[in-house]
């Protein structure tokens, strides 16, 4: 009986051997899909991580792009007004230049009146360069600026006599 009692002993040894390779494979089975599922995953990080560097690349380029276009924006802006200031420099130069030109004119026209000479040409008529108002026209249309009053072209047709203080522009007014 003894015997009998060693041998179910055993038995009862060998089925819970059994049981537990049983459970031992399942989990070993499940730690195997596991570890395939960890290595999938760690793939799929190093790929996310990949991308995502090469994003952040693209955004940076974008964000050097864009400063570079703003950096292109200023000087352009600062140019603008560089080339504003000296065009009012220049129409300011002009201006003087013709105020001065024009009562030297008017006494040069009187004197030589005087000796019966016929007038000098007005300066439109010498050349179309000298004429004040496509630079207006420029001035108004691109930078807002207000048009200038002074303009070296006659505002009256060349045959229109003078009036008594020798401008036939106010002569034109007069009769308006």
């Amino acid at each position: 009986m003894a015997d009998e009692q060693e041998i179910m002993c055993k038995l009862e040894s060998i089925k819970e051997i059994r049981n537990k390779t049983l459970q031992m494979e399942k989990i070993k089975t499940r730690l195997k899909a596991e570890f395939e599922a960890l290595e999938s995953e760690e793939r799929h990080l190093k790929e996310y991580k990949q991308e995502m560097d090469l994003l952040l690349q693209e955004k940076m380029a974008h964000v050097e792009e864009l400063r570079l276009i703003h950096a292109d924006i200023n000087v352009m802006e600062n140019t603008i007004k560089q080339s504003e200031n000296d065009l009012n420099k220049l129409l300011e130069s002009t201006r003087r230049l013709h105020d001065e030109y024009k009562p030297l004119k008017e006494h040069v026209d009187a004197l030589r009146m005087t000796l019966g000479l016929q007038r000098l040409p007005d300066l439109c008529e010498e050349e179309e360069k000298l004429s004040l108002e496509p630079a207006c026209h420029v001035i108004s249309k691109f930078t807002g600026m207000h048009l200038y009053a002074l303009c070296a072209k006659p505002r009256v047709g060349p045959g229109t006599p003078k009036s008594r203080n020798g401008s036939r522009m106010n002569e034109e007014r007069e009769n308006t």
